[in-house]
């Protein structure tokens, strides 16, 4: 006999069941009652069993609707050529990557003039407080909000690329932008770490109980300093990263026929 609490072994089932398949992604679970009826528990076990779930981001809840199991349409990100001028690209980097696979890209601008926090002057190399550059997009993967990605210039650039304080996209993208103004980003450097989101970045990312957001920042850099800092907030539940580093010939070659 299970020593854990019901309402543990309720979910625990019900967390067994989905992930073997017997619930598909949008599926429908059954009601408290008939959930009650199967587990032989009350509608307040069950409910905490279903509570905890939804903590979990497995199950999602709609009043009058009951529980669906959550869909998970993740958007694999190849992190290592994002940004890669090498590569051929349609727009900026995000928007080839989302056409690539086969997904529609959309995504709306903010442009400001702000301040850089102690987080963002350390990478940028600049006194906190100074001016910066804000570019602000929320992006969107099938009109399913995807990450929000905030990019801070230095001030030192608002005169030598004034572009970057327009309004709206730049259709090249940023990097390919600054490069063509001799401003090239030769490196980058990256930073991954993981928390559970804001009530703002819940509000606008539409992210569901239980679910954590995962933090990209990079700081790209020229010959002689940085020239941005890019933090881009990604939804956990819909987002994979990658990175390719090195030689990976051998990756194709023993790759069963």
């Amino acid at each position: 006999m299970s020593k854990q609490p019901k309402y543990r072994q309720v979910a625990d089932a019900l967390r067994r069941e989905i992930d073997s398949g017997v619930y598909a992604p949008g599926a429908r679970l059954p009601s408290e009652s008939e959930l009650s009826a199967r587990f032989d528990a009350s509608r307040n076990t069950v409910r905490s069993g279903l509570n905890l779930l939804v903590s979990q981001g497995l199950i999602s809840s709609s009043q009058g609707l009951g529980y669906e199991v959550r869909k998970h349409e993740v958007f694999e990100l190849n992190a290592s050529r994002f940004e890669d001028l090498s590569f051929p690209q349609n727009g900026d980097a995000y928007s080839t990557d989302v056409t690539n696979a086969g997904r529609r890209p959309h995504q709306t601008f903010r442009v400001e003039l702000t301040t850089a926090n102690e987080y963002v002057a350390k990478r940028l190399k600049v006194e906190e407080g100074s001016r910066t550059v804000l570019r602000f997009c929320h992006r969107f993967v099938d009109d399913v909000p995807w990450s929000t990605q905030a990019t801070q210039y230095p001030e030192w650039l608002i005169e030598r690329a004034p572009r970057l304080t327009e309004p709206g996209d730049i259709d090249e993208g940023t990097t390919r932008y600054l490069g063509s103004l001799g401003i090239e980003q030769i490196g980058y450097a990256d930073e991954i770490a993981t928390r559970m989101p804001t009530p703002e970045e819940a509000r606008i990312l539409e992210i569901g109980a239980g679910v954590p957001v995962l933090l990209w920042t990079r700081t790209g850099y020229s010959s002689d300093r940085p020239i941005r800092c890019t933090i881009t907030t990604f939804r956990g539940d819909l987002n994979r990263m990658n990175y390719e580093i090195g030689d990976l010939s051998a990756r194709n070659e023993n790759e069963p026929q």
